[in-house]
């Protein structure tokens, strides 16, 4: 009986200071165009199923061993160290929303690392995640220069969402 009137005041004072609580929206910086995954996929779609049946079907066996060795490797390896290159990997699901990552590499080295698409629906709670999270997935990648990275502690989905999209983009680029 002694103690109602103090923890009647206290439930009070507390229901006071929660209907008074006010958050304020903090807009997330780190989106960009999210047409950029739909000109990803497309590339990836006719170059995995329509040029191998069509240079193996119609060009015979001549062509490809006169051509092909003559002309692709010197190509590739000359132009690789020298060209910059980019590559975005897939929107991934995670969770708390959809995000990709674009991957800038110069030779065998990552130079840059972006987010190229997020969407958290707008949710604080994830928004805040993310400013905070997506600036340590960056930096955690360019050092690691591989999509092995540590992940960072209170964003385990985003982390996860990250590191997946970032393989694809890595793969892509030929790391």
């Amino acid at each position: 009986m002694r103690r109602t009137p103090i923890v009647m005041a206290a439930t009070a004072a507390g229901l006071a200071g929660v209907l008074t609580f006010h958050t304020k929206s903090a807009p997330v910086s780190l989106g960009a165009i999210p047409g950029a995954s739909a000109t990803t996929r497309p590339p990836t779609t006719t170059n995995a199923g329509g040029s191998p049946p069509n240079q193996g079907s119609s060009s015979g066996s001549s062509p490809p061993q006169a051509t092909t060795p003559t002309t692709v490797p010197p190509t590739t390896p000359s132009t690789s160290p020298a060209t910059t290159r980019s590559a975005t990997g897939p929107q991934v699901n995670y969770s708390y929303g959809v995000l990709s990552v674009k991957v800038t590499a110069k030779g065998k080295q990552i130079t840059n690392i972006n987010i190229a698409s997020l969407d958290d629906g707008g949710n604080f709670r994830s928004q805040s995640i993310d400013q905070q999270s997506i600036p340590l997935l960056e930096q955690q990648a360019l050092q690691a220069q591989s999509a092995n990275i540590q992940g960072v502690s209170g964003a385990s989905y985003t982390s996860a969402g990250f590191t997946q999209s970032l393989q694809a983009a890595l793969s892509k680029l030929g790391f």
